[in-house]
C-alpha cells in the first residue's frame, strides 16, 4: 500500500504553500504523481443565483478566470522551484500535472478525489472564503477518501510520529484504515483514549493496536482525562506534548450541523491543529 496519487486544490491564496509543502513531503515520500486543478466559485455563488442573472457577469467572469491562472501559476512555479518534473505518465516516479478547465463549485472536489489516494488542502483561516470549507467537506463527505489538511506554517516532517484519536466510531476505523501506508513507515504511533470524551460504544484501543500489530505496525496506547478540556482540545494538547507531526482522526462521528451549532472535536481540530490531520469520514 501507498499513496501514489495525490490531488491538491489550489487557490489563489498564501496558506497554499503550506499544503503544497504538505503535498511534496508525502509524495517524496512514494514517488508519487501531484496533481493541482483550479478551486474557484461558480457566478452564481457569487452574485447569488436569481440576482447574478439581472446583473453583467462579463467582469465576474473575468475576475474567476484570472484567479484560476494564477492558482495555476502558483502550483506550477512551486513544482518546478522544488525540481518536480512535469509527468509523463511513468509509474512511480516523482511528477506533477494540472487538470485543466476543472469545473467551477466545491463539488468537484469529492467527485474528482474519488480517483486518487488523498486530497490535501490547507487548514481554513480567517482569510479563508466559503467555498474552501465548502470543498473540505465535498472531499470528506463524497470522495471516499481522506482529506489532509495542512496546518497554516509548512510542517518540516510528517507522520514519523503518529497520533491515532481513537474514539470507537467507524469514521475513525476508515481513517485508521486509510492511513496505513503512513502507519507502516512511522517511527512511533500512539493511539490515544480521551477519557470521557465523545466516544461511541465499539471495540477499545487495546483491540486496535492488536489490529496495528498484525499489520505490522507497533503502536501504543495512552490515556488522558478532559481535566476541564473538549475533546478536541485534549487531542491537540496529546499531540503537542507527544511532538507528533500527524493525527489521524475520523470526522463528523457527531453530526455536521451538531458540530456547527455546538462545537465538536472535528471542528476544533479543523480550525486549530498546528500539524498535518488526516481526516476520513
Amino acid at each position: 500500500m501507498s499513496m501514489k496519487t495525490i490531488l491538491v486544490p489550489t487557490e489563489n491564496h498564501d496558506a497554499m504553500r503550506s499544503a503544497l509543502e504538505t503535498a511534496l513531503l508525502l509524495a517524496r515520500r512514494y514517488g508519487s504523481y501531484i496533481e493541482g486543478f483550479a478551486l474557484r466559485s461558480s457566478i452564481n455563488q457569487i452574485l447569488g443565483g436569481d440576482i447574478a442573472a439581472g446583473l453583467p457577469v462579463d467582469t465576474f467572469n473575468e475576475d474567476i478566470a484570472e484567479e484560476a491562472k494564477q492558482a495555476r501559476q502558483l502550483f506550477e512555479s512551486f513544482m518546478q522551484r522544488h525540481g518536480v518534473p512535469r509527468s509523463t505518465k511513468t509509474v512511480g516516479t516523482l511528477s506533477f500535472g494540472w487538470l485543466d478547465e476543472a469545473p467551477e463549485g466545491e463539488s468537484f472536489v469529492g467527485s474528482h478525489g474519488r480517483v486518487f489516494d488523498v486530497i490535501v488542502m490547507h487548514r481554513s483561516d480567517t482569510e479563508s472564503i466559503g467555498l474552501h470549507d465548502r470543498a473540505i467537506e465535498s472531499g470528506l463527505f463524497e470522495s471516499g477518501r481522506p482529506i489532509l489538511l495542512a496546518p497554516p506554517s509548512p510542517p518540516s516532517q510528517i507522520a514519523t510520529n503518529v497520533l491515532i484519536a481513537w474514539n470507537c466510531s467507524t469514521e475513525q476505523a476508515r481513517a485508521t484504515a486509510l492511513s496505513m501506508p503512513l502507519l507502516q513507515r512511522a517511527d512511533r504511533v500512539t493511539v490515544l483514549t480521551v477519557t470521557g470524551g465523545t466516544a461511541v460504544p465499539g471495540p477499545s484501543a487495546e483491540q486496535m493496536i492488536q489490529c496495528l500489530q498484525r499489520n505490522e505496525i507497533v503502536a501504543e496506547p495512552m490515556r488522558v482525562e478532559l481535566d476541564g478540556r473538549s475533546t478536541g482540545e485534549a487531542i491537540l494538547a496529546t499531540a503537542q506534548s507527544l511532538g507528533c507531526d500527524l493525527l489521524i482522526k475520523g470526522a463528523y462521528t457527531q453530526s455536521r450541523l451538531r458540530q456547527m451549532i455546538f462545537g465538536g472535536a472535528t471542528r476544533h481540530v479543523l480550525e486549530n491543529a498546528a500539524i498535518p490531520v488526516l481526516f476520513a469520514n
